[in-house]
């Protein structure tokens, strides 16, 4: 079942196109990865599916319905590369802040926060103001925020940058834990450590797609032992 298609999209900032007519799909239970150097276009592109931009081209279908589509976010967890948190409120008002922006009532949003703190190892946190955290325990507190509505699907937009590689790498044990429950997962990063995975990646390179394959698949397809070798040939950054 397909979760997310995106199909010919495009997005244009005067006479240069920063998205320049991609296609792909995510699939139901599946890590999908947007891999390429800063500039390729991974972050438009995120920002063209949730809504946050308007194409110039193409379509997108999310859940089986047309973007953008206001329902359809409501079962959408989206985490942006940069922290959108309320620095000054505590942990656990962050997060039923964003339960309301996404429809949960006070009784749902106090059946799930219990479980969402301790998914994420904040449990102990709660009542910590969010400045007060470090950077690490920061995009936690973001993570908590696009996973407390239970999404269906959910887009992460460079989620472990500026994270220490156990903090990463526990990032990706709650990733597969999220798939293996029936979510699916759209991911940007720049760390080719962590791409390795995905299940799928799309290599981007100047707003195109130049090839979709497992990572496996691109590393044997590019004669490399890396997947930064890999995607290094394929790129030439």
């Amino acid at each position: 079942m397909t979760a997310l298609a995106v199909k010919g999209l495009r997005k244009r900032y005067g006479s240069f196109e920063a998205v320049r007519g991609i296609s792909f799909k995510v699939e139901k239970g599946e890590i999908f990865g947007l891999i390429g150097p800063n500039g390729a276009g991974k972050t438009t592109t995120i920002k063209l599916i949730v809504g946050l931009l308007r194409p110039d081209g193409g379509e997108v279908k999310l859940l089986g319905r047309e973007m953008p589509n206001k329902d359809v976010l409501r079962r959408v967890g989206y985490m942006p590369q940069e922290l959108a948190l309320y620095m000054n409120l505590t942990v656990e008002e962050n997060l039923e802040f964003y339960s309301r922006l996404y429809g949960l009532s006070k009784r749902e949003f106090n059946q799930r926060k219990d479980w969402t703190l301790k998914f994420v190892g904040l449990d102990k946190f709660k009542d910590r103001i969010v400045r007060e955290l470090s950077g690490g325990m920061q995009r936690r507190v973001s993570l908590a925020c696009a996973l407390i509505h239970e999404p269906e699907f959910l887009i992460l937009d460079e989620p472990t940058v500026g994270v220490d590689p156990n903090l990463r790498a526990n990032f990706w044990g709650y990733f597969r834990q999220l798939t293996e429950s029936g979510a699916s997962i759209l991911i940007t990063t720049h760390y080719m450590d962590e791409a390795v995975n995905c299940d799928r990646i799309a290599v981007m390179m100047k707003g195109k797609i130049v090839t979709i394959a497992s990572p496996q698949e691109i590393m044997e397809k590019t004669e490399s032992r890396t997947l930064e070798e890999a995607i290094l040939k394929l790129t030439r950054w």
